[in-house]
């Protein structure tokens, strides 16, 4: 292999599941599709990754709800996915991604109802600090842990800068995380780092430009 080869290799771009590629087009039927098919092939096992693509798939569902703020939808597939996600830890309770997947999904019921963090805010926290601990390396783990702390409110031990922090350290661990700089970016502009926000959400478009949701922030965010 030559040096410009792999330097071309090493620099495309992740593959996109069907699921995130959906999320990123905004596509709830689709959405609704792979969730409902992944639910179906995990009630038949007891296999932790299946049950674990099934909650992915409810995380998807939930995140396009806080996208588009259908609160409800937000709410019932991030409290169908916990289920899933339960399953997948329970089966196999030392996996970092499955802790990260179940603590997303906690921290998602949130921002459909904010009194919900008391209880929801503590399975979050607590699944994403395991997470950590058993995969402190994950950039996925800090992105999960920022979008959290985001919704969280400060009374709860949230909040933007802590938020910020961690997306950070995300980004630090992996800079072509496209999702990561996303949310730093709508962090920034909630910190009102509106210049700083651009910046972020620019560079997550550019990783990936089909992200819908992330150019209507873009179109939200001022030049300063």
């Amino acid at each position: 292999m030559t040096a410009a080869l792999a330097l071309l290799l090493f620099a495309a771009p992740a593959q996109r599941s069907p699921g995130e590629q959906a999320l990123d087009a905004q596509d709830l039927g689709k959405l609704e599709q792979i969730a409902s098919a992944e639910a179906s092939v995990a009630g038949r096992t007891s296999d932790p990754a299946t049950w674990y693509r099934a909650a992915v798939a409810y995380s998807h569902l939930a995140q396009l709800g806080i996208e588009t703020g259908d609160k409800l939808l937000g709410k019932s597939a991030a409290e169908t996915g916990i289920r899933h996600a339960e399953k997948a830890v329970a089966l196999k309770p030392a996996d970092g991604e499955y802790r990260r997947i179940l603590g997303t999904l906690c921290g998602q019921v949130i921002p459909a109802n904010v009194l919900a963090g008391l209880k929801w805010g503590k399975c979050a926290t607590e699944e994403i600090k395991k997470a950590t601990e058993l995969a402190p390396r994950s950039a996925k783990v800090w992105l999960s842990r920022g979008v959290g702390n985001y919704y969280l409110p400060s009374s709860f031990g949230g909040g933007v800068d802590r938020a910020i922090a961690d997306f950070d350290k995300a980004v630090a661990l992996d800079a072509g995380l496209a999702e990561a700089h996303l949310w730093r970016g709508v962090a920034l502009r909630k910190a009102g780092r509106n210049a700083d926000a651009r910046k972020s959400i620019e560079k997550a478009l550019q990783l990936n430009p089909d992200r819908k949701w992330a150019r209507q922030q873009l179109e939200k965010t001022p030049a300063r």
